[in-house]
Order: structure tokens, then sequence, then C-alpha cells
């Protein structure tokens, strides 16, 4: 009875820390309609804070608390909607995700290089107090911590429904042309309502640290879990919100006490909160979970099949050149950037053509390594089998949120790679008692790719035929019909379109490209385990791919050689691997608005290259016998328009009409008086 009151505590102090942090995520969330996936992180890095001002700086606890609760979360609130959010409640969900994404990634990186990994300590509030009750030892923190769970919930909702602060916070989301009109500034309760949101969010990370510590990624991740209680509160309800987080922990506490702590059922354990949170989004009622606004994004333009024969020519030979030229320790990281930017490719299918956001592509891309080296059948088959695998479970990750788009979407993704890693990958029956796998590099037709050389230039082979067939599908109907689907929902829907089951074999599509990545990739190293497939792994991919353009097959291996690079440049420079995460994850904030990245940049350079050089080199060239100069055509309107290279044909068949005779043709007579 003693254990189970103790657990029962454990579960509500918790469950406590869970409803502060999802009540500012709700509040931000209800004011503004962006869904902050970097909660977490403002979290960590506030506590951090706290810690700095309270131990290093040797300032009185109280003031310490002030100063981050009163004074530098706010202040870190206002900026972030201010020069960040701000208006991207208004956009399609998938930018609102990939700019909090960034920011969760770059707030790591800025912790660690602030404050670089060594043990710290935060005591908890008044350590000396507490209460006995039977055999059970409550502290004074657990008290606090719980009776400022209920003083955050009942103040939020006296806020949101009983003042006029609140009622202008709500009307600034439903409709904030409406509120400027009666004199409310939408701009400003948005800022307010930022401030108390990550102010919530630095509360919560300041009293989980004395409990699980200052580590930079167990205090994000372990306020994470509070998106479930979120969830289960629709985003909107505080009272639900409350209760499911202390439902939450109070159910986190009683699996780690009576659940096994070996074997299968002790992965259940580690993945409490992320089961609960899948359950929530596939149990909701579909009234509750439409979401998100009927916006496209402006794609690359697509580049025409000679060009892209050629281009991805360029690159084999290039592959091929450094192959005889660099040692097997080199060939492996080309290798590695061939696998990234093939996971990449299959975020530029899923993303940037069909609008949808997965936070576990990384997570595809390790089933498909651990079914090829499961199946043991290193050739053609067993890497199409393994990919085929891959799709499946893609496809059955999709099934049960056959209704779900945009942000329940990504989430329901985010909970099944915490699944995977938590329950499978690190399982022995996976990669095995040591947690690594063999695996040998395929053949083709009987032919075996032993050399590093030969089976790089094969990935990058594999690379180029993905992205040619990724381009022609493009330029098909199923191509338009996935912009079209990601642009316009509901145009789709009138002209009977089922975008439920287009929605799950598009999934499935994306992660047989990873997946078959991920064979590759094991064919490659030769040993693989449940490290290299970490979910957090798929936050930087996705990251990434949208900084180098992730609606283009340039941005997609411009972003897988800059995946690669990354733990080289940490290994190199230790002292700047934090800054490198940092200037990555802000580095996504800026362009996350501009989902065609760095590639649409070289893509304008070379229009203008093109548009300006290119007649003056054309000029020069000499005119073959019996071939006529071609003529001048029109320069386009706009830097950002394609090129299209029809218009010359069209110019030929079609020849403008002759002009008028009269030298002027006035487009209306004045109608004679007697005539009106």
């Amino acid at each position: 009875m003693g254990s189970l009151l103790s657990f029962t505590i454990l579960g509500l102090f918790t469950g406590a820390a869970y409803a502060i942090a999802a009540s500012g995520l709700v509040l931000t969330y209800t004011t503004t309609r962006v869904f902050n996936i970097a909660h977490g992180a403002f979290g960590m890095v506030l506590a951090f804070t706290f810690w700095d001002f309270s131990q290093r700086q040797g300032l009185p606890l109280w003031l310490s608390l002030v100063l981050v609760l009163g004074v530098v979360a706010p202040a870190i609130g206002w900026f972030i909607q201010r020069f960040v959010t701000r208006g991207l409640g208004e956009g399609p969900v998938s930018v609102s995700l990939v700019v909090t994404v960034g920011l969760f990634v770059g707030l790591i990186g800025l912790a660690q290089f602030v404050w670089p990994p060594e043990p710290r300590v935060v005591p908890p509030f008044m350590a000396a107090s507490g209460i006995q009750l039977g055999s059970t030892y409550v502290t004074a923190h657990q008290i606090i911590t719980i009776v400022l769970s209920g003083v955050v919930a009942i103040a939020l909702y006296a806020l949101l429904n009983r003042t006029r602060v609140g009622t202008a916070m709500r009307a600034s989301v439903d409709n904030p042309e409406l509120l400027k009109l009666f004199g409310g500034r939408p701009d400003t309760v948005a800022a307010l309502s930022w401030a108390i949101g990550i102010s919530l969010a630095a509360l919560a990370g300041i009293l989980l640290s004395p409990v699980i510590g200052l580590a930079y990624y167990d205090l994000t991740l372990l306020v994470i879990n509070a998106y479930a209680a979120a969830m289960l509160g629709r985003l909107k309800s505080l009272p639900l919100t409350f209760v499911g987080a202390m439902g939450l922990g109070i159910l986190q506490s009683f699996a780690v006490a009576y659940l096994p702590s070996d074997g299968f059922m002790s992965g259940i354990r580690a993945v409490v909160p992320a089961l609960f949170l899948f359950v929530v989004i596939v149990a909701m009622p579909q009234a509750q979970l439409r979401i998100g606004q009927v916006k496209g994004i402006v794609s690359a333009p697509l580049p025409s099949t000679p060009k892209a024969l050629g281009w991805g020519a360029g690159l084999l030979l290039l592959v091929a050149l450094l192959a005889g030229a660099m040692g097997d320790a080199d060939l492996l990281l080309v290798g590695t950037a061939a696998t990234y930017a093939m996971v990449m490719l299959s975020l530029v299918l899923l993303t940037g053509y069909g609008g949808h956001v997965s936070l576990a592509q990384f997570t595809f891309a390790g089933v498909g390594a651990l079914a090829y080296a499961k199946l043991d059948e290193p050739n053609l088959y067993g890497l199409l089998l393994s990919a085929l695998i891959a799709a499946g479970v893609g496809a059955l990750v999709a099934l049960p949120v056959l209704r779900l788009t945009g942000l329940y979407l990504a989430l329901s993704t985010l909970a099944f790679g915490v699944l995977m890693d938590k329950m499978i990958f690190q399982a022995e029956f996976a990669f095995g008692f040591n947690g690594t796998l063999q695996a040998e590099r395929m053949s083709i037709l009987g032919l075996q790719v032993a050399s590093t050389a030969g089976y790089v230039l094969l990935m990058a082979g594999f690379l180029v035929a993905m992205a040619l067939a990724l381009l022609w599908m493009r330029r098909g109907v199923l191509g338009r019909v996935l912009i079209a689907m990601r642009d316009s929902p509901a145009a789709c829907g009138t002209l009977g379109l089922d975008m439920r089951w287009f929605r799950v074999g598009l999934f499935g599509l994306s992660a047989g490209m990873a997946g078959l990545a991920g064979g590759l990739f094991a064919g490659l190293r030769g040993t693989i385990g449940a490290a290299d497939f970490q979910f957090f792994n798929s936050l930087p991919l996705l990251l990434l791919a949208v900084v180098c353009g992730v609606t283009s097959v340039t941005g997609a291996t411009l972003g897988g050689i800059g995946l690669m690079l990354l733990p080289v440049l940490q290994s190199s420079r230790p002292e700047l691997a934090g800054l490198v995460f940092a200037v990555l994850g802000f580095g996504a904030v800026a362009l996350g608005r501009d989902p065609n990245g760095l590639a649409n940049l070289l893509f304008k350079l070379g229009r203008w290259l093109d548009a300006e050089i290119g007649p003056r080199v054309r000029s020069r060239l000499p005119v073959l016998p019996g071939r006529a100069q071609p003529a001048e055509l029109p320069a386009s309107g706009s830097v950002d328009e394609p090129l299209d290279l029809d218009r010359a044909a069209a110019h030929e068949l079609y020849p403008p009409a002759p002009a008028a005779t009269s030298p002027v043709s006035p487009p209306h007579q004045e109608v004679p008086a007697h005539a009106r």
C-alpha cells in the first residue's frame, strides 16, 4: 500500500509538471494557431538560465526565479512571436511545423554552446521540508509543483474566459480584422500569449530539473510528453488538458512500478507518453481534428528531361572520379551523403509535392536497413523486398490516421518514431544482444560489388535513378494530382478525389524510398545498430531538407551532403558542435517560409546568368550555314518565373498577329449625341 501511494504521488508530481507545460502550449496554440514543437526546448534553455542565475552567478533563488519567469521568458516569447512566428498561423501547417522544429534543434545547439556538457545540479525548492504520509515522504518540492499546476490551470481558465484580454486573445484567432475594428490589437495579445506560454514552459523545466537533472535531451523530450495531454484537450480545453496530464503522469509512474523491467514489456515503460499520444490522436472524433489552411506553396521549376539526364550523368561522373581518388574512409562519407540524399528525396515526394510533414522519416530508413540485414539476401531482390517492407510499415502508420492532416498527422509520425526507437530498435530481437547486426554488400545479377568505390558508385546510380523517377512522376498525372491536393484539398474533394487512400499510398511510397536508402546504407556500413536510426535524427534531416530545398531534387542532393558534413565538423571542432546545430536550426527558421530553400537561390542565379550573359555568348557564336539566327524571346516579367523552354517553338509555330494598318486604333469611340 505504501508503494502504491509513493508511485501515485510521484505520478501526480510528474503530471503536474506536464500540466504546466501543456497549458502554455495550449495557450499559444489557442491564440495564434501555431503549435510550438520547440516548447520543451524553451523550457530546457530557461532551466539552464535559472541554474546560471542561481548557482553560477550566486543570485538568491527567489530573484533568479523572478528574473527567469518575469523578465527573460516573457521577453523571449515576445521576440519569437514578433519576429519568428508572426503570421505562421495563417499559412500551411507544414511551414509552421518546420519553423518550430528549427527552433527545437537550434535551441538545443545553443544550450550546448553556451553551457558545455558538465555535471550541474539544481536544488529543489525547500529541500529540507516535507510531510510524512504513512510510509511515504512527500517533499515540499513535489507539493509546490502539484499546487502550482492547479493554480496555473485555474488562472489560465479565468484569463481566457473571464477577462477582456482573454476574449481578445480568442478573437485574435477567430477574426483578427474584426478585432481591429473594435480597437483591439491582435499582434499585442498574440505576443502576450507567447510571453505567458514561454514562461510556463520555463516553470515546467525548472520544476523538473531537480529530479531529472540538467540534461539537454532528457529535459527537452520529457516536456514533449506534455503534447499528449494537450492533444487530449484538443488544443483548446484547459480542464481536459489538466486531467490528461495528471492521468498521463500516474499512468507512466504505474508502468515503471508494475511492468517487468526486462523483456518486451520493459520497452512499454519508456513509451507510455508516445502510446498515449498516438491513441488520443487516432481515437479523437474527426470533427475535432480539422486543422490547417488551404494554401499552397510555390514549387521549384522542373528541369527538362535532357537537362535532368545531363545533370545525372554529371553526378555519376563526379562520383566515379572521387571513387578513383579517395580512400575508403572518405568514400564511406560519400556513400553516407548519398543515403541521406535518397531519404530526403522521399521527403521531396511527401512534403515538397504532397504537403505532408513526417517527423519519423529516418525511422523508415531504419526499417529498411533492419529488413535488409535480417533477410540475409544481399542482392537486388533483398533490397527491393526491404523497400517493400518499409513501404508496408509506412502505409500501416498512415492507415489508423486516414482522416488526419497537417499537425495531427505529423505528431502521429513523431509518436511512431518514438515507439519504434524505444520498443523495436532497442529490443534484443531486432539488433541482437550487442545492439548491432551484420549486413553484406549486395550483388547485381550475381556480380558481387565488394569494393567500397564500386558500392558508392552503385549507390550514386540508385540516387540518380530515384531522382529521375521522381521528376518523371512529377511531370505526369500523378504529380499534378499531388500538387492539387497539396494546394487545395477542399477543391480536390469537390472533384471526387479520395484523398485518404491516396495519402496512405503516398506515405507508403515515401517510406519505401527511405527504406531503399536504409538497405543500401546497411550494405555500405557492413554493421548497423539501433543508434544509427534514432528518431531524433529525423529532425535535422527534415531541417536540412527544408534549408536546402524540399521541393527539388537539387535541394535533396545538397541536403544530403550537408547532413553528412555535420558530424565531420563536430568531430574536427568539438567546441563548435552546439554552434553547428544552432546555425542549422535557426537557418531553418529563416528559410522555413520558403520551402524551395537554397536550391531556389541557385535556380535564380542560373536564370540570371542565362538572361544576362547567355545572349552575349550566343551572339558571338558563329551562325552555321543554312541556319537562321534564332529570334529574341521576350524577357520574363519576374525573376521567380521558371524559364519556359518551349516558348521559342511556340513563337515559331504561332507568330504574332500583324500590326493594325491605322497608326492609331482607339479602344473606344464617342457615341454621337443623337444616337444616345
